[in-house]
């Protein structure tokens, strides 16, 4: 009798030893999930790497006690080399969060992974506005811009500006497909019209058929509706092909300042288009860029997908601390991240919406004449800003299932 009495008095101290070491697990694994070497690699990256490094040193956990740990993994922009990475990242490797994740494509996949194993998502370079429309879950937050936003921003001030019909090369996958429709929508509610379109393949390096296209349509304003190295090859050839010398305009509906550096200002000059953060608009947002080049191999400041990545793993470990330590149930810390504001120093006040939006002010810029620009990395004028409740989708026309009518 006394025997087993001893028994059960050390399993129940086992027990209340293991309870305690779990309520006091204040680890956490955060994995950037990203195209590595491919042609969105400046956009995202390394770069989010770091800028994941340096929200963990700014937010003071590791002093207090915390473990934090980042890791890296190429997804090849392929869903379902995404898919493999997060499931291996989710179930083997103990990884609480994923970040970052320019594609859409995988991106969306990485969003139903994290929302069946009850994990985070915080996405800041993939675009799709679905990802807080019809595929929102509880488990995922979209920080940094989206489809709408660049739509919204930059298709209705071109369309205003005079430039009333379209002609879209799109990048054809989700992303692609996403930032067209939005745009269209845009140029149609404003009294514009759509030409024509043509989709071509991620990562192309000719786009002379599309391009010519195009032209042939007689569109005043040539929309991309794509991104990184199929930007700017598109914006390169379109110059040698005469055809922003002959009357037609290129809106790149999304384009970074890495991408204007591959560009130079020559070619890029002139070009009109929306980010949600330069590196040099305060004294906040180039103290923080300073730190960031430091450790930037390629010596660039932060593109707005990086410092979304900053922004959102800072807010997403103010919710950690806030919550006393690691619950281990995603929907919980991304439910302690909307209840709290966010306020950081590359975005300012903001919050996060019950779809997930992370929402503040976008700005529309144009890129500096080589005349203008007085140093290194001095790219942009601002032309507009567009606060946070003009920018985003309005709640009321979301299709995000978490949104009470």
């Amino acid at each position: 009798m006394k025997s087993t009495m001893a028994r059960l008095a050390l399993i129940s101290a086992a027990a209340l030893v293991a309870g305690a070491a779990l309520a006091q697990d204040k680890s956490v694994k955060l994995g950037n999930l990203n195209d590595m070497s491919s042609l969105y690699a400046d956009v995202g990256g390394p770069g989010s790497t770091i800028a994941a490094q340096l929200a963990i040193e700014d937010s003071g956990l590791v002093a207090k006690g915390w473990k934090i740990d980042v890791v890296g993994g190429d997804h090849q922009n392929k869903p379902d080399v995404g898919s493999n990475i997060t499931r291996q990242w989710y179930d083997v490797d103990n990884v609480d969060v994923i970040l970052d994740t320019p594609n859409s494509g995988v991106a969306l996949a990485v969003n139903q992974i994290t929302k069946d194993k009850n994990k985070v998502f915080l996405n800041s370079g993939a675009a799709s506005s679905d990802l807080t429309g019809k595929a929102c879950t509880p488990n995922t937050v979209h920080w940094t811009y989206d489809t709408y936003a660049l739509a919204n921003t930059t298709g209705k001030a071109i369309v205003k500006n005079g430039g009333d019909s379209w002609y879209f090369l799109t990048a054809d996958y989700a992303f692609g497909h996403a930032l067209e429709r939005d745009t269209e929508a845009v140029v149609l509610a404003n009294g514009g019209k759509v030409n024509g379109k043509v989709r071509h393949p991620l990562n192309t390096a000719d786009f002379s058929s599309f391009l010519l296209q195009a032209q042939s349509s007689k569109a005043k304003v040539i929309g991309l509706a794509n991104a990184g190295g199929d930007t700017t090859n598109a914006i390169k050839q379109a110059s040698e092909f005469g055809i922003t010398s002959g009357g037609q305009k290129l809106a790149a509906l999304l384009l970074f300042s890495s991408d204007v550096h591959a560009l130079g200002l020559n070619v890029a000059q002139g070009l009109t288009f929306t980010e949600s953060f330069y590196w040099d608009q305060n004294d906040a947002t180039r103290a923080f860029s300073k730190r960031f080049q430091a450790r930037n191999k390629n010596g660039q400041p932060p593109t707005m997908v990086q410092a979304g990545t900053y922004a959102a793993v800072l807010h997403y470990l103010k919710a950690m601390e806030a919550l006393g330590a690691n619950p281990r149930d995603g929907a919980k810390v991304v439910a302690k991240m909307k209840e709290m504001p966010t306020d950081d120093p590359l975005f300012g006040k903001g919050s996060i919406r019950a779809d997930g939006r992370k929402i503040h002010p976008v700005y529309l810029f144009e890129v500096k004449k080589p005349s203008e620009s007085k140093y290194a990395f001095d790219y942009y004028k601002q032309v507009a800003m567009v606060p946070a409740d003009e920018a985003f989708r309005p709640l009321a026309q979301s299709e995000c299932p978490l949104v009470k009518k």
